[in-house]
């Protein structure tokens, strides 16, 4: 019986290696900045086109190579940083493996020049596919000049599953902040098909956020410093007010080397617990350094997870480092969240406060239950329900409660001044706009209905009571909206007078050119306006005069936390950010007749319980937990 068992060629072995480490673009300038690093740069220059995948070019002045180091350097394994096993405990540099350059050689072509000062001429190399072509002797500066073309040329199937070159933009500019913020003593330039979108001077670790982040990080900034014996802690924080919805802009470096750590994360967010909104993440760039021994970076290919022996230690270090930081610039404000106006930060925990969450069986009656599945949560989309709702049967719930009158005080009289006002209230913005036949439906159905502090609304239902979530219900409306608007490119666009501009972060112009198509089917007219900057010529009727910057720039950040945590497709993330945007500003006073409407236009959508995101919109209290709650037993 024959052998099966055989060593791979080199060039494939080389392609496995590449799977693991080049992933995309962004992993190739990675590993390219990182050597330049290593390569005691002090200047450093990454030109990319087409996102990376015609051309990816990084040029330092660092100490170069040899002819023959140049050439081991394209070798599996050829490195010059660990000699021992006991190296990997000590390791102080960005590479070390061995296997970045052999591993973009294996599905790239690549040429490479470079030269130490103490030689006259520097080295040309040549390689495509892991085929060694040539190498020759060259004039050219002292450095090194690394290009790498036609990412995965010879292997198409790797090409196809890149995303567009926006998206693969946004993963390279990611990357190149981060070696840039690591070390801001290096001057660093970012051109992208020939136009500059960084040039970063060397400074301080507080220019260089302010260049890279924009001037308004500029007084947001507070020290954070922390030494003890296991590990220093230094860097900046945000102040609580800068919060951003979403993870936003959070560094962790150990070493000068990114990491990603959600344990560390949670020790920020705990020393920041109270002074910042829930569901908001503070803007922090940390740096750790500790002895390498107490620490394995050893543990992934990209060397962006870490181990370190003694976690808690660390934990409870960073915690008070930036409690600290907040307490001695007294940062923590005096702003009540719990009585916020906007109301945007409930969740579905707290929404109703003691009130049981879980909605009622008699939610049935408007909502059909979905086969084959226990769970009452909608699915991640609602596709499945657009041709399965049913806007007749939700109004059981009101049978028998005609005979209500406001100041009938057998029925319920809450001696609200609110509930009282009967004069029509209308918010600003034009999503609700009641029109003749929404009024004359408003009337037909008078439903029972007050409300509570801007924030709910509660209805005699015929079983209880049901108490609405003003917000979550209009997000949901307005999800329904801007999707269907989205579907069939049917939205309006109100022209501004004066349009606006708005300069953004490198990474979100690249992703609103990306989804400009479904931006403008919202109603949004936008046209690039020089480097990172768009001109507003309209939005959409809904959004206020001198609103249109924070709505839009808005609806990015929700983007970009949806993309991060959920897996969908453009136009339903579109809806999904813009509803949830939008609807925070529907907070205010409602009359009669809004209040008529708005559980009309809710109890028409085709999941009236829960938010697009699946929170719960509403809960009823049964006549039983009603008694159970006011006659104690």
């Amino acid at each position: 019986m024959l052998d099966i068992i055989h060593l791979l060629p080199d060039s494939i072995a080389n392609q496995i290696a590449a799977g693991e480490v080049v992933q995309r673009p962004a992993s190739v300038v990675k590993e390219l900045l990182e050597n330049s690093i290593d390569a005691r740069a002090n200047t450093i220059h990454l030109i990319v086109k087409d996102a990376g995948r015609t051309l990816i070019q990084v040029i330092d002045d660092g100490i170069g190579m040899s002819a023959t180091d140049a050439r081991m350097s394209f070798e599996r394994h050829a490195t010059s940083k660990i000699r021992t096993a006991d190296d990997l405990f000590a390791i102080r540099t960005m590479g070390f493996r061995g296997e970045a350059l052999a591993s973009i050689a294996a599905v790239a072509q690549v040429e490479l020049r470079t030269r130490r000062l103490v030689d006259e001429v520097g080295t040309a190399i040549r390689i495509e596919g892991s085929e060694f072509k040539n190498q020759e002797s060259v004039s050219c500066p002292k450095g090194t000049n690394f290009q790498v073309k036609n990412l995965f040329f010879n292997v198409p199937a790797r090409r196809n599953f890149l995303k567009s070159n926006p998206v693969e933009m946004k993963h390279v500019l990611d990357e190149f902040q981060r070696v840039a913020l690591a070390h801001p003593t290096i001057t660093f330039t970012l051109y992208h098909n020939d136009v500059e979108v960084y040039n970063l001077p060397s400074g301080k670790l507080s220019r260089r956020i302010v260049d890279i982040f924009g001037k308004n990080y500029r007084e947001q900034l507070a020290t954070c410093e922390e030494e003890t014996p296991f590990v220093n802690v230094d860097g900046y924080v945000g102040k609580p007010e800068s919060a951003k919805k979403g993870r936003g802009e959070q560094f962790f470096f150990v070493n000068k080397r990114y990491i990603k750590h959600n344990y560390l994360h949670h020790a920020v967010l705990s020393a920041f617990e109270a002074t910042i909104p829930e569901g908001s993440s503070p803007f922090y760039v940390l740096f750790l350094e500790i002895d390498p021994s107490h620490i394995d970076i050893n543990i992934h290919p990209t060397k962006t997870e870490i181990k370190f022996d003694d976690e808690r230690a660390v934990y409870a270090i960073i915690r008070s480092a930036v409690r600290r930081a907040i307490g001695v610039y007294n940062l923590t404000p005096t702003i009540d969240f719990e009585s916020d106006i906007n109301f945007g930060n409930i969740t579905s925990t707290n929404r109703f406060n003691d009130v049981p969450t879980p909605i009622n069986p008699g939610i049935a009656d408007f909502e059909k239950p979905r086969q084959g599945s226990g769970s009452s949560l909608p699915p991640a989309k609602d596709d499945a329900f657009r041709d399965k709702a049913n806007t007749d049967n939700w109004r059981k719930l009101f049978e028998g409660l005609d005979s209500f009158k406001p100041n009938n005080q057998a029925n319920l009289d809450f001696h609200t001044p609110e509930y009282q006002k009967e004069e029509p209230l209308t918010l600003g913005s034009k999503a609700n706009d009641i029109t003749d036949e929404s009024k004359r439906l408003a009337e037909i159905k008078d439903i029972s209905a007050i409300q509570i502090q801007n924030r709910f609304i509660v209805a005699q239902a015929k079983n209880g009571l049901m108490l609405i979530d003003q917000r979550a219900a209009y997000e949901r409306i307005l999800y329904e909206k801007y999707y269907n608007n989205l579907k069939n490119r049917n939205s309006f666009t109100q022209q501004l007078l004066f349009p606006k501009t708005l300069d953004l972060h490198p990474s979100d112009f690249q992703l609103v050119i990306e989804i400009q198509e479904e931006i403008k089917a919202l109603g949004f007219s936008f046209e690039e306006f020089g480097q990172n900057t768009i001109k507003i010529t309209g939005v959409p009727p809904e959004v206020q005069e001198e609103n249109e910057r924070e709505i839009f720039e808005g609806l990015v950040q929700q983007f970009k936390t949806n993309q991060a945590n959920l897996q969908l497709d453009s136009i339903e993330n579109v809806a999904r950010s813009f509803s949830k945007k939008s609807s925070a500003k529907y907070i205010g006073e409602l009359s009669k007749i809004e209040i008529n409407l708005l559980i009309h236009q809710l109890f028409e959508t085709a999941v009236p319980a829960y938010t697009p995101n699946g929170e719960p919109i509403m809960t009823i209290l049964s006549l039983e937990r009603l008694a159970d709650l006011i006659i104690k037993k």
